[in-house]
């Protein structure tokens, strides 16, 4: 008597005894139900780019059709993509830094507040020439610390990315920024692209810094912000 065909289709075979092998160069598990490489097996990607989904890693034999390794997200250059909870703690450390540095650059800005300020007439009130020109004052005491931060953002954002596609918030959590093109330099363009989207435009368009910010939870392949995809950027997790 012959037992029915099983309808959920064929499944892998399973060893007689012991734990299965897992490692480069052994069989390793399937993931049942979900769609496997077309036919033809595997071809090797070329230099400096991962495998494409649903493909083993150099070194893993090509599973039966039906099924594929399951991998984490890449960067077009085969490395592991920096994940949602990495870069938000480094947006936070870099806002902190940048908060102490635009609150340095204030204090001079107040001195220069206090030492202008038109002195009182007799009655106690300041004559109305010398507060019309203490407002001109003002306005531009606020126009230089605008300019001030500005700049001081410049610097962090662009500049000390250049030097090896990190801010120090990047730095402590072991993500960096990278183009999308394998092997390409990063830019002083890429970078400042970045800022211009990340910093400046989120600064004069209501909700764009969160919209920016979580664009990445939906974005596929790369999990790119808007301020990635505007510069052409990934961001990668670092080993160690």
């Amino acid at each position: 008597m012959t037992e029915p065909a099983d309808p959920s289709g064929p499944r892998p075979a399973q060893p007689s005894g012991g734990p299965l092998p897992f490692g480069p160069g052994q069989p390793g598990p399937p993931f049942a139900g979900q769609p496997g490489p077309p036919a033809g097996g595997y071809q090797a990607p070329p230099p400096g780019y991962g495998p494409p989904p649903g493909y083993p890693p150099p070194g893993y034999p090509a599973l039966p059709p039906g099924y594929r390794y399951v991998l984490p997200a890449v960067a077009p250059d085969g490395r592991p993509l920096a994940s949602f909870g990495d870069r938000l703690v480094a947006r936070i450390i870099d806002s902190l830094i940048l908060s102490v540095a635009g609150f340095v650059l204030a204090v001079p800005l107040v001195v220069v507040f206090f030492v202008l300020m038109p002195p009182a007439g007799r009655d106690g009130q300041a004559q109305a020439g010398d507060f019309a020109g203490f407002v001109f004052v003002i306005l531009g005491i606020e126009a230089g610390w605008i300019l001030l931060s500005i700049a001081a953002t410049y610097v962090y954002e662009v500049e000390l990315l250049l030097r090896n596609g990190q801010t120090l918030g990047k730095r402590i959590m072991k993500i960096k920024v990278i183009p999308i093109e394998p092997g390409a330099p990063l830019t002083r363009r890429s970078a400042a692209m970045r800022w211009l989207v990340g910093f400046v435009a989120a600064t004069f368009v209501p909700l764009f810094n969160w919209l920016d910010g979580l664009w990445q939870l939906w974005d596929k392949p790369y999990l790119q912000c808007l301020h990635d995809k505007a510069a052409r950027t990934v961001v990668v997790k670092l080993p160690g």
